[in-house]
């Protein structure tokens, strides 16, 4: 089970957060350029991979409760720090993209629709968007050092 959790927690993890990563760091190219679709498409995907993460922690909470064909023993435990501070990352990252990124994105489209300045929100969502990727940068730190484990 631990093979098959692992797996599938690693093949979410690439194939879910990577765009999800990419969609939120390049969010703020379409609002500079003024491309209402691409915007749209952005807040879409942003949408979609954000709660297409959940797969990542459950099938992670899977690996950590299954027991490691290499010691025999289950991996980690919720309190050990690298668990809690990378599901509380994950969270936050995930609040930024569907209440600050989404609505942003969606409000920009609406205004690039209109032909309205969108100054004001463009740095808004480029600055969340290097921030989730922040995130998820140290929560990929936590899982590779593993402090406190």
């Amino acid at each position: 089970m631990f093979k098959i959790a692992l797996a599938l927690h690693l093949l979410f993890v690439v194939f879910v957060i990577g765009p999800l990563v990419h969609a939120a760091t390049t969010a703020g190219r379409g609002v500079r350029r003024g491309d209402a679709p691409a915007v749209t498409a952005s807040a879409q995907m942003l949408r979609i991979y954000s709660y297409a993460s959940i797969l990542v922690v459950l099938f992670g909470f899977a690996v950590m409760s299954s027991k490691s064909a290499y010691t025999h023993k289950t991996t980690a435990e919720f309190g050990d720090t690298w668990i809690w501070l990378s599901t509380l990352l994950w969270l936050v990252a995930v609040a930024l993209v569907l209440g600050v990124l989404v609505p942003g994105l969606e409000k920009a489209s609406e205004l690039i629709g209109r032909q309205e300045q969108v100054t004001a929100l463009t740095g808004r969502i480029a600055a969340t968007g290097g921030v989730v990727g922040l995130i998820f940068a140290v929560v990929v730190l936590l899982m590779v050092y593993r402090p406190g484990g």
